[in-house]
């Protein structure tokens, strides 16, 4: 077992649980699936240029509002559930809402520079139906500038504690 992978691996866990807590105590949906990558991309890349901060939440900004766009123009009303009817006009709406949001949180990113492409789980979340409410977005976005929050606090406490070192595969 390696120490970079055991830090690592500790690291991306806090900074859910540290999310988890939140969704815990308000009952909000602050932990999602596209999150578990950010951590993982954060706790990796411990060190590293600010602008990969502003790529994250920019990169899942850009998914949940697109995501939502094509939910509300395309899909209102629906949501993917475990099965869909085959050829449906329902089934279509939502898939092609899926497709629509993804082409366009692709293009958005790469236009702002906010390239992260957890994102684009993000943006099939909303546009699925299944946090496709204005609050539901607010809360995708709140959650990705806690969660920065979180890892730039914490990477400022251990730089403090233990130093600054270089670490290999920081970078953006």
């Amino acid at each position: 077992m390696s120490r970079r992978g055991l830090e690592t691996g500790l690291s991306a866990g806090l900074l859910v649980a540290a999310l988890g807590g939140i969704a815990w105590a308000t009952g909000e949906p602050f932990v999602f699936p596209s999150l578990g990558p950010t951590a993982f991309v954060l706790a990796f890349r411990r060190r590293g240029a600010r602008a990969r901060s502003t790529r994250i939440v920019g990169g899942h900004a850009v998914g949940a509002v697109v995501g939502f766009a094509a939910y509300a123009l395309v899909a209102p009303g629906l949501t993917l559930g475990s099965s869909l009817p085959a050829a449906s006009p329902d089934t279509l709406r939502l898939v092609t809402s899926g497709a629509v949001s993804v082409a366009a949180t692709s293009w958005g990113m790469v236009e702002l520079d906010a390239v992260h492409p957890p994102a684009c789980a993000t943006t099939l979340i909303v546009s699925l139906g299944l946090l496709s409410t204005p609050q539901s977005v607010a809360t995708i976005v709140a959650s990705v500038v806690v969660l920065v929050g979180v890892h730039r606090a914490a990477d400022a406490m251990l730089a403090e504690m233990y130093g600054d070192p270089t670490d290999a595969g920081a970078g953006s």
